[in-house]
């Protein structure tokens, strides 16, 4: 009789639990249900019209945004996706400090990154960025001009390979640079990218980031529990092991140099009271910020450097090969951007550009920021609903992932007349006081915004100005034969394709 009562109280219990996850989710589908978008089927959502390639999903965006307007949703199975495009629609998230859960999507690059600025949340986050901060002042990044622009210097030595030939495609050559460089100022290591590309580290830096990206998009890979049973989770592991054996390998060497400096300094200082400065990398920075693991652990360390790593090369990369894509097509800025930097250069005798030089390049400048409003490099800013927000005239509840999409939101044609059309002066200061500032969105905004932007626009402006000095750019494809793939960067399916020819 016993057993009866109890296998009576585990199924209306087992019951209780069911009825109140479908309500649960009965008043989750209600309250999305006003948010406009394509009809969706039960538990399936509107995989049915996601089945498409890559490209197309990006089309499909588009395409919802003409349909629905300035904000819709999606289904993808049962998780709800609510996509915005405009400047009034995103403030309310980009501008909160409530609201700073990236997607579920960035837990992929915990096994890689751990918990590190990009990916952390709450109290973690904000002590950390509040630290990481100083490490981003222009004082310190000054001391990196010259790494950079060697770095780019060698860019333009391998390009010679692809002079006058039919085309190239760019993107490969810009992220072998970007990661001689990252790894030379994150690290203050030299991995040789650009000559070496098939050593150990450079390729599983690679092979991680295409993992990544191959998670984002396929629905099969994301349970964690499956991944590691493919060919990827197994090739992820090994090349986790490279990195992460390599980033350890650094710091402690960083660190007994630190030591050695240290007591070498006190000598000198010692002997004739001078002290001599050295160029410091962001690990020696973050090592001064550790107070010996009180404030920052080896771990905690680790995770930021392998941060700057991934996020420092892959977008930089993209950046360039975009903006070469649009000088390409506008032979007319190149000469401009030419004659500017050679009237800033002869200023002043120096080697490379310095700070003053690049706060001067200001139609470079314009260039830049025009050709990412036009492709930005990271096409989707996803964040998590931690708690209940209205947006416009919609209350969207807990557990929506919301996805601004910035390809369609700095083409708006109210903030960018003729939007499709390359215009560098809408940056002058003159035209962009009364913009909201919402509208231009390229390293995010709001407290989450990009903490290495100043550094990204000082790279991008070294590199660019470095290759157009030497070479006449052109861009074989047309916008409208374009396959772009929003993944965590924007791509075009079939590559960046440039041709080059020696600048006489």
């Amino acid at each position: 009789m016993l057993h009866l009562v109890v296998d009576a109280v585990l199924l209306l219990t087992s019951l209780a639990i069911v009825v109140v996850y479908l309500c649960r989710r009965l008043n989750f589908w209600v309250k999305l249900r006003s948010v406009p978008g394509p009809p969706a089927l039960p538990f399936l959502g509107n995989s049915l019209i996601l089945r498409g390639t890559q490209e197309e999903f990006f089309r499909l965006l588009s395409k919802c945004a003409t349909k629905y307007g300035n904000i819709f949703r999606l289904w993808v199975g049962q998780r709800p996706f609510v996509f915005l495009y405009s400047a009034e629609a995103i403030q309310p998230i980009l501008n909160s400090t409530v609201y700073i859960d990236k997607s579920y999507e960035y837990s992929f690059l915990f096994p890689w990154l751990g918990t590190g600025l990009l990916t952390s949340t709450g109290n973690k986050w904000h002590t950390r960025r509040k630290l990481l901060t100083q490490s981003f002042h222009s004082k310190v990044l000054e001391d990196f001009l010259e790494p950079i622009y060697q770095h780019s210097l060698f860019l333009c030595n391998r390009l010679e390979l692809e002079l006058d030939k039919p085309h190239f495609k760019v993107t490969p050559y810009a992220k072998l640079c970007a990661l001689d460089i990252i790894c030379d100022t994150a690290m203050g290591s030299t991995i040789n990218a650009q000559e070496n590309s098939q050593s150990e580290y450079v390729t599983a830096v690679d092979s991680l980031s295409e993992i990544v990206q191959r998670r984002f998009i396929t629905p099969w890979l994301k349970p964690d529990f499956l991944f590691k049973m493919t060919k990827l989770g197994k090739k992820q592991e090994q090349c986790l092991k490279i990195v992460h054996n390599f980033t350890r390998k650094v710091i402690n060497e960083r660190k007994e140099d630190k030591l050695r400096q240290n007591n070498l300094e006190v000598e000198i200082s010692q002997q004739n009271g001078i002290k001599k400065k050295h160029r410091l990398a962001l690990l020696d920075l973050l090592l001064e910020l550790s107070e010996n693991g009180k404030v920052l652990t080896d771990e905690d360390i680790c995770e930021e450097v392998d941060t700057f790593m991934f996020a420092g090369h892959d977008t930089i990369a993209s950046g360039v090969s975009w903006i070469l894509y649009v000088l390409g097509h506008h032979l007319d800025s190149q000469e401009k951007i030419v004659e500017e930097f050679k009237n800033v250069m002869e200023e002043d005798n120096t080697e490379w550009p310095t700070m003053k030089h690049l706060n001067k390049l200001c139609y470079l400048e314009r260039c830049i920021k025009e050709a990412m409003r036009l492709y930005p490099v990271v096409p989707l800013i996803a964040r998590n609903l931690t708690q209940p927000i209205k947006i416009m005239d919609y209350m969207l509840p807990e557990g929506v992932t919301i996805l601004i999409n910035t390809y369609l939101l700095h083409r708006d044609s109210r903030f960018f007349p003729n939007p499709d059309i390359f215009e560098p002066d809408r940056f002058l200061t003159s035209n962009c006081e009364a913009r909201n500032p919402f509208a231009y969105v390229p390293f995010s905004a709001g407290p989450r915004n990009c903490i290495g932007q100043k550094f990204a626009m000082m790279e991008l402006k070294i590199i660019l100005s470095t290759v157009l000095q030497r070479f006449i750019v052109k861009s074989v494809d047309k916008e409208e034969r374009l396959k772009l793939v929003g993944e965590l960067v924007l791509l075009n399916r079939d590559g960046i394709r440039l041709t080059i020819t020696a600048r006489t």
